[in-house]
């Protein structure tokens, strides 16, 4: 006389081409939550994008990169703004650690004042100040 013979085994509904569901062995695996690169960082990288595109004549003038990016040229304006900071400015900007949902901590429209400023100094030190504003408003 046989026993019954039992495999137990983790199983998963998977995802194959086209959408077609199907039985896959193992436990489902999770996407790990990385964050997204705040926008911020994203509009620096494109004002660095856009100057090397000037710099090597693939486009004329702003109105030529705002066609580009569709994009009126007053936007492209600001976004370009963002050159006229400190070098060690741009490089935290380039750099802001990854936003976890919900809405960046640093906005475009807070930078657009520092940027104003011709003197690097004065910005570095009204990046200071912003910085410690930030600081201050996540831990209250």
């Amino acid at each position: 006389m046989t026993r019954p013979l039992k495999i137990t085994k983790q199983v998963h509904f998977g995802t194959a081409k086209r959408g077609r569901r199907v039985l896959k062995e193992g436990t489902r695996r999770r996407a790990v939550a990385l964050g997204k690169v705040p926008r911020l960082s994203r509009l620096m990288a494109l004002a660095l994008h856009m100057d090397d595109l000037l710099h090597k004549a693939v486009a004329r003038d702003l109105a030529d990169l705002a066609r580009l990016a569709m994009v009126t040229r007053g936007r492209m304006t600001q976004i370009m703004n963002l050159l006229l900071l400190a070098p060690e400015i741009q490089e935290e900007i380039l750099f802001l650690p990854l936003t976890h949902g919900g809405r960046d901590v640093w906005s475009e429209r807070k930078i657009r004042p520092i940027a104003t400023v011709p003197d690097w100094r004065k910005q570095r030190v009204m990046w200071r100040e912003l910085k410690a504003q930030r600081q201050e408003a996540e831990l209250a």
